[in-house]
């Protein structure tokens, strides 16, 4: 290999004939230049730091995106293997598909006495009480987390049941990604199939889900099929009251398409009202709609009996009161919707107002399933010893 200096003393080539073009002159003389880079070590080789296309995808697949109940695109890790749940609905869902031992932090509510107005709590409260407190608990799809605290434990995402902005907030507070399951209530709406799939796809328990869904499915088929064919004519009327909703309610205390009763397609009296959902209804009203059957929330018949004890009158003008047609309709409302206690309640909804088809149906049989399908356990001696039971009711007792 020549030097440099040989290089440089080296003769140009001769040009051929004064016709020859300027095209050669520059070929000869990037000849040149290319040798010189060549011996100086100024040579166009990637550089040491540059990343190759492989490193890339290695590098990208450390995470992914995720889109969440919200339609919030969220990127996560790959393998995510620690969560925290917070707000509504997002612990309950952690139960129902099965990855409780994800859990790194826990809410206080679920801390503390048993409560089983939260169909989950029951099952896991021990679990709970021994994790470190990452936020208050709630409904309210308002940020109760507690960023220190979350950040101190550290999860790979934080999963909850936080509207748009709340779940912005603590995303920037902690620097983790939170991915919204925020869902409405009632009985299996769309929103919390999208809420359930989420998840699942969050922690990779896509078939738990899908056996899941595929349950509650079939729970409302069959619901739905034993009553289909009845006309209204042939249905007694119902009123569901004192309807835990935000809240402890009164008599009034009632829903339009109520998720218990529109599974067994009843006659729902509260349907006639040009509101939808939870509202006070007048006394007024109730006493025009004058219902065969009347369900209560057992919870809240100390509100019911201070009613009737105030105007007893009223209440035994009503035609289901008279005919000794009081029964229990169990709250399924508590900071998200308890999916078990919904189906129960319409099965037993079923067994009061269509006896004869629904005569193969044993409620605390049915419970069983219901709970130990969801939630892994059967915990219908619990749910009764803390209220919610079954059965009929005397006013004023």
């Amino acid at each position: 290999m020549k030097n440099l200096n040989e290089i440089v003393k080296m003769p140009l080539p001769k040009v051929p004939s004064k016709k020859a073009t300027p095209l050669f002159a520059v070929a000869v003389l990037s000849v040149l230049f290319v040798a010189i880079l060549g011996l100086t070590g100024c040579t166009t080789s990637t550089s040491s730091t540059e990343v190759t296309p492989s490193e890339v995808t290695a590098e990208e697949s450390k995470t992914r995106i995720i889109t969440d109940a919200l339609g919030r695109e969220v990127e996560i890790p790959a393998q995510v293997e620690s969560i925290i749940t917070l707000g509504s609905g997002a612990p309950r869902l952690a139960a129902y598909l099965d990855v409780i031992d994800l859990l790194v932090g826990a809410e206080e509510y679920d801390t503390q006495d048993v409560v089983a107005l939260r169909d989950y709590n029951p099952v896991h409260i021990e679990t709970f009480r021994e994790l470190p407190i990452v936020g208050t608990g709630g409904g309210s799809g308002d940020n109760n987390g507690f960023p220190e605290e979350i950040i101190m434990v550290s999860p790979d995402v934080i999963i909850a049941g936080f509207d748009w902005e709340a779940a912005d907030e603590l995303q920037a507070q902690t620097d983790i990604p939170v991915v919204s399951v925020r869902h409405q209530t009632g009985l299996a709406h769309e929103s919390f199939r999208t809420a359930l799939q989420v998840f699942a796809d969050v922690v990779e328990a896509e078939s738990r889900a899908e056996t899941i869904l595929t349950f509650i499915d079939e729970a409302k088929a069959d619901l739905d099929q034993r009553t289909a064919s009845i006309e209204d004519a042939d249905k007694l009327s119902a009123y569901a009251g004192a309807v835990t909703w935000n809240g402890r309610r009164g008599f009034g205390g009632t829903y339009s398409d109520f998720g218990p009763l529109t599974a067994v397609n009843a006659l729902n009296v509260a349907d006639d009202s040009d509101i939808g959902g939870f509202f006070e209804a007048s006394f007024e009203s109730i006493l025009v709609w004058d219902p065969d059957v009347i369900f209560l929330d057992p919870g809240n018949m100390d509100l019911v009996n201070d009613e009737y004890r105030s105007n007893p009158s009223y209440f035994n003008s009503l035609q289901a009161v008279q005919e000794d047609r009081i029964y229990t309709m169990p709250a399924f409302n508590f900071a998200g919707t308890n999916i078990t206690y919904a189906l129960i309640n319409a099965y037993y909804a079923g067994t009061i107002l269509f006896p004869e088809e629904f005569d193969d149906i044993d409620i605390e049989d049915k419970a069983g399933e219901i709970l130990t399908t969801l939630l892994g356990e059967n915990t219908f001696k619990t749910m009764r010893e803390d209220g919610l039971f079954y059965g009929t009711i005397t006013l004023g007792e």
